[in-house]
C-alpha cells in the first residue's frame, strides 16, 4: 500500500509554493518524521517531512508551482 505526499497547508493563507529542493532521491529510502522536501512559500522556506517510510516515487519536478493538496510524490 501506499502513501500520498502531497504539498501541505502550512499557516492561514497558504494557497500554493515552489518545490524547490528533493532531499531524498526518486527511489530512494525515507523514513518517516525525515526530511523529505523544501518548499517555498510566500515569506520562508520550509522542509517537510516524510510521512511514512518506505522507497520514494517522486510525481513533481523542482522549480514548479503547485497548489495545496497537489500529490507530489508516493512512498511504497
Amino acid at each position: 500500500m501506499s502513501v500520498e505526499v502531497r504539498i501541505p497547508q502550512i499557516g492561514f493563507s497558504t494557497q500554493e509554493g515552489t518545490l524547490t529542493e528533493w532531499l531524498v532521491a526518486d527511489g530512494g529510502k525515507v523514513e518517516a518524521g525525515k526530511p523529505l522536501y523544501t518548499l517555498e512559500l510566500d515569506k520562508s522556506v520550509q522542509e517537510v517531512e516524510a510521512p511514512a517510510s518506505g522507497t520514494l516515487k517522486i510525481h513533481a519536478a523542482v522549480g514548479e508551482v503547485y497548489s495545496v493538496g497537489h500529490l507530489v510524490a508516493e512512498i511504497v
